[in-house]
């Protein structure tokens, strides 16, 4: 999948998550542990045969991204099996770079220097909250010292830094995850993924929600907290490159297609979710520079943002027709660059009083 101009990702899943027996995503359920013997090389060239094969365009740079589970958290003879796998594309030049994702506490100068001379390029740390207390509470073993460490330690090796965060956290508040927000921020990441915690089958936080003790953030404190970090990122020119998790084998189980999410802000389309929402705002508040009561409006925009103008299943257009009485009009121009837009007064309130009084 393409994740920015002139690059190509080749996404593979690391169906393993080692978490501590009291941490709150630790489960009893050994799938995981199961399905990472299946990981092999021969399956990661499989992989990226198969992706190869379907995008041959040239002048485009290609990286191989192991998401899901701590690649560093692996035992160290299957990471140098991935590694060499993915290796030997890029001295054959058809692989440009590897990312990975990483536990604080496992970052070190020996382990970096590995890395580098696979040609990973970027480093994604779990960095679920900078909160001491969050974390300790989550069961998280890291500390924000190891993180802070740990991102030191990956840019002055020559590394391109990434965050993965969470809200909803148990005793994380709103304002707790805008804190983290500002305090990763400071590290300069060139990407940021933002995931909404929820509460999956045979963990120890669904004993908690069961019990009473934690209380999931529902869909709309979700998108809404979502969309303040991605305003904070975005002011800072960090990439927000994920918001939200999508169906993989985390969430649907493969065997059976059972769904493993017991309760939370759970959307295949969540991310769009908050995209829209930025956009609905942008368009009430250009709306609302007018001296005039709207009531008809036609918004240009590129083609990529025609579906987040309208939102998800239409939702923004009956929003502002609901809130504000106003009527969209979308139009696509490629000369508009993504995430901007022209907007224009086709009707006012006045003249819609007019038609009306001209047809009785």
């Amino acid at each position: 999948m393409k994740n920015q101009e002139n690059q190509y990702t080749i996404p593979i899943l690391i169906p393993y998550i080692k978490f501590p027996k009291d941490c709150i995503f630790h489960s009893q359920d050994n799938t995981e542990t199961k399905q990472i013997k299946s990981l092999t090389k021969q399956k990661v060239k499989r992989i990226i045969d198969e992706h190869l094969k379907n995008h041959k365009e040239e002048n485009i740079s290609k990286e191989v991204v192991f998401y899901g589970g701590d690649f560093t958290k692996l035992d160290t003879k299957i990471q140098k099996e991935l590694l060499e796998a993915v290796y030997e594309y890029i001295e054959q030049k058809e692989i440009d770079s590897i990312v990975i994702t990483a536990s604080p506490e496992d970052i070190n100068k020996e382990l970096l220097k590995k890395l580098k001379k696979y040609r990973v390029k970027a480093i994604e740390l779990n960095a679920q909250s900078t909160n001491n207390y969050i974390l300790n509470r989550a069961g998280i073993k890291h500390t924000f010292e190891d993180i802070k460490k740990a991102s030191k330690l990956i840019k002055c090796n020559g590394l391109k830094l990434g965050y993965q965060m969470l809200i909803g956290l148990p005793e994380s508040t709103r304002l707790d995850e805008l804190n983290t927000a500002k305090e990763l921020i400071k590290f300069k990441p060139k990407t940021i993924k933002i995931f909404p915690v929820l509460v999956l089958n045979n963990t120890n936080l669904q004993k908690e929600y069961e019990e009473g003790i934690y209380e999931p953030i529902n869909m709309n404190q979700a998108v809404e907290t979502c969309k303040e970090l991605v305003y904070l990122f975005n002011r800072k020119k960090i990439r927000v490159i994920k918001i939200g998790l999508q169906d993989t084998d985390f969430i649907i189980k493969s065997n059976s297609g059972e769904n493993k999410v017991i309760v939370g802000p759970y959307d295949e389309a969540f991310g769009q979710l908050v995209l829209d929402s930025i956009w609905y705002d942008s368009i009430v508040d250009k709306i609302k520079t007018f001296n005039v009561k709207v009531k008809e409006v036609e918004i240009k925009v590129n083609p990529l943002d025609e579906i987040s103008v309208l939102g998800y299943k239409n939702e923004n257009a009956i929003k502002l027709k609901n809130v504000y009485e106003v009527d969209i009009k979308v139009k696509t121009d490629e000369n508009i660059k993504p995430g901007k837009s022209e907007i224009e007064i086709l009707k006012t309130f006045t003249d819609f009083r007019e038609e009306e009084k001209l047809s009785k």
